[in-house]
């Protein structure tokens, strides 16, 4: 059984950082890219950052020079180190493996931002 729980979450300050983390089990994680999504309230979920299994990056322009997108291989673990923050980055934040059908998500983790 696949799973991928998040965590990391909180509310914080505008300009302050959070590291969320995502820990993978039930797929091959090393052959994986993985990825990070984030559902503002009201809004259509958005992509935010991609890890591919070579470690190859790219980013919503949004975000970019803000998060970083990290992994583990021998953890298991994805990682979204996010700096500057600010409130438009108020989101539930999931994390996505690619696989049949329409993949694997996390359950999210709520990131705040206050002004």
């Amino acid at each position: 059984q696949v799973q991928l729980v998040e965590s990391g979450g909180g509310l914080v300050q505008a300009g302050g950082s959070l590291r969320l983390s995502c820990a993978v089990s039930g797929i091959i994680f090393s052959i994986n890219g993985m990825r990070w999504y984030r559902q503002a309230p009201g809004k259509q979920r958005e992509f935010v950052a991609a890890i591919s299994s070579g470690g190859s990056r790219n980013y919503a322009d949004s975000v970019k020079g803000r998060f970083t997108i990290s992994r583990d291989n021998a953890k298991n673990t994805v990682y979204l180190e996010m700096n500057s923050l600010k409130p438009e980055d108020t989101a539930v934040y999931y994390c996505y493996a690619p696989g049949p059908d329409y993949g694997y998500w996390g359950q999210g983790t709520q990131v705040t931002v206050s002004s």
